[in-house]
């Protein structure tokens, strides 16, 4: 941190409070302030993600890149489809479980990136990275058993959106690989919004017709309801944001890094807010998922180095092969030559 500049660690501080920001007050919204409608809540994050973001594009704040192609398209698409369904299933789950809980199951996002992308990419990883794991999941099975506010939608639901946030990560690493088709998560954002805003608007119809009534009676009961909204929407945009802005100054290793202590930070400001009740087997659980989580991203940069160094050597004895056979052919083409003169 010392070596950083002011700008960095404003992006960091912004990125923190954001992240947490959005969170308290998806848990305020619905289920202190009693606003029981998720799908249109989410709805709401991404008309402001894609207005905000197509500003951004529009006054050169982010580079200009476009879809190449129907294919290019396609896989963006997917990408918005999982990406909706995480983002719905955090917010379902924040109606029936406290913060604390929603953020343990988050934090067991490696162990699904695993064995995703061992199942769907057949991209191994060491067996120290695969060990890491274990404390993972027995930490959140811990928290899950003492959990005093357990409640089996919330938890699935939570579960669910992990599930989905992972697939997303091992998605995009698939279907993007190609470099004219990389997008920075603004402009990813961007793309995805459309879409996204697509399903949005059907499954809110569907699932939840009343809510528009709902809506506008709350904005006219309660002003203080639609400027809570609108922050919780800004600060929905001022995730991407930030993630973009604390990448392009740092490191997404950084930004792992502060992934990793985002959540303890929420779960104390929010067992501080809204007073829900913890064990300390709970608290256990999740600290043991928090050190499996920090564990598991080391065992990853470690075998990331082995790998990049096992691919050195390899492209070294390449490269000294076929000095080699360089060698032997021009050696026989003077011998070659010197016979023919004979």
């Amino acid at each position: 941190m010392a070596g950083m500049s002011a700008f960095s660690l404003g992006m960091i501080a912004a990125w923190y409070f954001s992240n947490i920001g959005v969170i308290l007050l998806n848990k305020y919204l619905l289920s202190i302030w009693g606003f029981k409608y998720p799908i249109f809540l989410t709805m709401c994050h991404m008309v402001m993600c894609a207005f905000l973001s197509l500003v951004c594009r529009i006054c050169g704040f982010v580079p200009k890149q476009g879809i190449k192609s129907r294919r290019h398209f396609i896989k963006v698409a997917v990408l918005a489809v999982v990406f909706v369904t995480s983002v719905v299933g955090g917010n379902v789950s924040l109606r029936f479980i406290p913060v604390s809980f929603n953020q343990a199951i988050g934090a067991t996002t490696p162990f699904f990136t695993a064995l995703l992308s061992l199942f769907i990419m057949r991209q191994k990883e060491t067996m120290e990275v695969y060990g890491t794991l274990v404390p993972i999941v027995l930490g959140i099975v811990l928290a899950s058993n003492s959990e005093p506010l357990f409640h089996l939608w919330g938890f699935l639901a939570c579960f669910s959106a992990t599930f989905a946030r992972a697939l997303k990560s091992v998605l995009q690493g698939l279907l993007l690989t190609n470099e004219n088709e990389k997008l920075d998560s603004l402009n990813l954002l961007l793309y995805m919004s459309p879409v996204a805003l697509g399903v949005l608007v059907v499954a809110t119809t569907v699932m939840e017709p009343s809510v528009f009534g709902v809506f506008v009676a709350n904005c006219s009961d309660s002003p203080k309801f639609a400027w809570i909204l609108l922050l919780n929407c800004v600060m929905a945009f001022a995730v991407n944001l930030t993630n973009f802005l604390v990448t392009k100054c740092t490191s997404p290793l950084t930004l792992q890094v502060l992934g990793n202590a985002k959540g303890a930070v929420a779960v104390f400001l929010s067992i501080m807010l809204f007073k829900n009740p913890v064990s300390s087997v709970g608290m256990v659980g999740y600290t043991i998922t928090v050190l499996g989580v920090v564990f598991y991203s080391e065992a990853k940069k470690r075998s990331g180095v082995v790998k990049k160094r096992a691919e050195m050597r390899a492209m070294q004895t390449y490269q000294e092969q076929q000095l080699q056979i360089q060698q032997v052919m021009a050696m026989s083409a003077l011998s070659g030559g010197g016979g023919g003169g004979g």
